[in-house]
């Protein structure tokens, strides 16, 4: 069993402000949780290979793809104006954030 030093400590480390009916509670709900992982540690898993999924997965992603060179810095200032939704007196046109 934690205790009650060991949670404050604990919530401390967390920047957590803690009550006393708080703490309490955690005492107990985190002794528990720890009393569980020793259980966990006395199970056998020499034999069992490990897995990162359950199921089987693979690379979806493509590979990267030269689509189109562009051969001086205006041909791609005039792509990606090309390309955007809004444009103003050669800029970008973006919504404004405040």
């Amino acid at each position: 069993m934690l205790s009650k030093e060991e949670v404050k400590h604990i919530a401390k480390l967390a920047r957590l402000g803690l009550s006393e009916k708080e703490i309490g509670k955690f005492q107990g709900e985190l002794s528990k949780i720890l009393d569980y992982i020793e259980k966990l540690k006395e199970v056998d898993i020499k034999k069992i290979t490990p897995t990162s999924y359950s199921i089987e997965m693979e690379n979806v992603m493509r590979g990267d793809e030269e689509k189109e060179k562009l051969k001086t810095k205006k041909d791609a200032t005039l792509k990606l104006l090309e390309l955007a939704p809004e444009t103003k007196n050669g800029y970008l046109k973006v919504k404004s954030i405040f």
